[in-house]
Parts: structure tokens; sequence; C-alpha cells
């Protein structure tokens, strides 16, 4: 029997495990502070991030930052502790996002995904989610960290 995963909002004192397990699991990229992405988070009503506990281990055993842009829901920093992984608990964690912004009035999820990523475009495919063509457009408004020359 599966265990089942103890989902809740992130709390104050989850930052060292919540960016532990950001980077144990490759999410990190130096233009995007994690600080900062959570602070943003935090401070929007039409947001938040979920963390899961896990009976059987010490840190975080999951996150998924969401939020809605009134139209749309977004996920974003979706992570299961490499150890877990195949358990089950992506879909878990990524059905209670969906519930949450399914409570918050929004009709649609959506993510971006780096073309590379198979693996997680697998995970996603197997919950539901299909590929829809879009075209996605940038202009960074700020250099990107590995930009900026140093002091």
């Amino acid at each position: 029997m599966a265990i089942e995963l103890s989902v809740r909002p992130y709390a104050d004192g989850d930052y060292q495990a919540l960016v532990a397990l950001w980077s144990g699991c490759g999410l990190l990229r130096p233009w995007n502070d994690p600080r900062l992405d959570i602070e943003r988070c935090l401070s929007t009503p039409s947001s938040e991030i979920l963390v899961a506990d896990h009976p059987a281990r010490e840190g975080l055993a999951a996150s998924v930052m969401l939020g809605s842009d009134g139209h749309r829901g977004w996920l974003y920093y979706l992570a299961v502790a490499p150890d877990l992984r195949r358990s089950g608990h992506g879909r878990e964690i990524v059905r209670a996002a969906e519930r949450w912004l399914e409570k918050h009035g929004v009709g649609k999820v959506m993510l971006m995904l780096r073309p590379d990523n198979e693996a997680i475009m697998g995970f996603y495919r197997a919950a539901g989610y299909e590929i829809e063509e879009r075209v996605l457009m940038a202009h960074w408004l700020q250099p990107k960290a590995e930009e900026v020359p140093p002091d």
C-alpha cells in the first residue's frame, strides 16, 4: 500500500528544505532567485506553494508552486524528492494543485516545459495533460544572472 503524503501550504520554516528539494531536483537556475520567487508567490493572493511531508523521511517530499493569471492556472517548480519518484507522489501533489486552482475558479491548468525534459513530459501526459501548439515569446527586462558582469 502506497504511503500518502501530507500536502499543506508552505510555512515560514520550510525555506531551507524547499530550496534543498528544488536544488536536488535540478530546478534552480541562476536567473531565478528562489527566495524572490517564493516571496513573490506568497505575496500574491492568486498563488500558493504546496509542499508535502512524508512520514518516513526528513525534509520535504514534494512541492509545487501554482498561481492564476485570472484566466488560467499555472504550475511551476513541481518537485518530488529523487528517492520518492515513481511512487505516485508527483501525481498526488499535482492533483492537490489542481484542486486549489479549481477552488479559486480556474478552469484550465497550463505549464511550460523545457523541450529537452522528456521525462517530465511523459509524467504530465500520464497525468492527463496534452501538448497544445503555442508560440512562447519572451523579452527579458533585466539581464539574466549569468549575463550580469561582476562588480
